[in-house]
């Protein structure tokens, strides 16, 4: 009994950084559907270039300039080329050394102004002139836009996934196990991802309270109610809406940047995360928050619990697939999903 209960244990803990991210995509989707109306397959691609950000950053911290050691020889016994960090150089090495060790969480910063500005020039450059038209022309224009981005990262960081670690304080593992009195090394748990998990639900948390809390929120959530009304209380909803868009992209950018250390960042990423987000959107109940949220885990600890090998030998490629066979039965059962509304995307 001990051993399925430590397994199934474990499986919850690798769900939940997936489920994490799945939830922060989703919950921007949805924001950016239930303001805007609109279907963003764009959206994975923002996931994509926030780990981006966390890459350029490392590689900018890094950059560094050789100098020349006479007192030490390489193997052909030439002088010693050395290479020093400018941000070394600047601020002596050990703080150089530790900003450059902590430049993923240092990229949270770095990515938030960039990630505001990309989603502002997609919702005002592109975005908005769709407002109005059908679904299908929001998914043809976005998906679009999607590719565009996805090779453009391609062509300027190469096809390969670039290892991204996360600082040295967080390397390693927790054991779970011990503390809930189970045998040393059954249940252990990478610390990055508990650092994950809990930046997730910060954001979550962050974004939920900014709505419910404050007046700007409380009028996007009116718009999302009814548009019009709103509009005739001579409120400029529209420009709201717009940074709406930017905080969606913001959201995920972040928890791209964040991601960068549990999966090495490549140009696909965005579009591998977006078809499984956007099923969570739908399965949650779309424009609806709590529902993205709660899919999101939901959803991550089930691909995780499917990609257990003796599952896995009962049902050859279930990991590949359990998430739509679960949507389609809830979709089944509540075509709304699990908490949507009534009038959503049915006109």
């Amino acid at each position: 009994m001990v051993g399925t209960m430590d397994a199934i244990l474990l499986q919850i803990l690798n769900g939940l950084d997936k489920g994490s991210a799945y939830a922060l995509i989703a919950l921007g989707l949805t924001l950016i559907f239930g303001t805007l109306g609109v279907v963003n397959f764009a959206h994975g691609a923002l996931f994509m270039i926030g780990a981006f950000c966390a890459v350029t950053l490392q590689r900018l911290l890094s950059l560094s300039f050789e100098t020349v050691d006479p007192t030490k020889t390489d193997f052909l016994g030439n002088p010693a080329k050395i290479k020093t960090p400018y941000i070394e150089s600047w601020l002596g090495p050990e703080t150089g050394a530790a900003i450059i060790d902590w430049s993923v969480p240092l990229a949270i910063l770095f990515s938030i102004p960039i990630m505001l500005f990309v989603g502002y020039v997609m919702e005002r450059g592109l975005i908005k002139h769709f407002y109005k038209r059908p679904h299908a022309d929001q998914i043809l224009v976005t998906f679009g836009l999607a590719i565009v981005l996805q090779e453009l990262v391609k062509h300027y960081y190469g096809a390969n996934p670039i290892p991204t670690g996360a600082p040295d304080a967080f390397k390693g593992s927790f054991d779970f196990g011990v503390v809930l009195g189970f045998d040393p090394n059954l249940i252990i748990y990478p610390y990055w991802r508990m650092v994950y998990f809990a930046f997730a639900a910060v954001i979550i948390g962050a974004v939920f309270a900014f709505l419910q809390f404050t007046t700007f929120g409380m009028v996007v959530r009116a718009g999302m109610a009814d548009r019009e009304t709103v509009g005739l209380l001579g409120i400029n909803i529209d420009k709201r809406f717009t940074i709406m868009f930017g905080i969606a992209a913001a959201v995920a950018g972040l928890a791209g940047v964040m991601y960068a250390p549990i999966n090495s960042p490549n140009y696909h990423m965005g579009m591998d995360f977006l078809v499984l987000s956007f099923v969570v959107v739908v399965v949650g109940g779309m424009g609806s928050l709590p529902g993205a949220v709660l899919a999101g885990f939901m959803l991550g600890i089930l691909e995780s619990f499917a990609s257990m090998n003796w599952i896995k030998d009962i049902l050859p490629g279930i990991d590949q697939i359990i998430i739509y066979l679960v949507a389609i039965i809830i979709l089944l059962a509540r075509p709304r999903g699990l908490m949507g509304r009534k009038g959503v995307m049915e006109d």
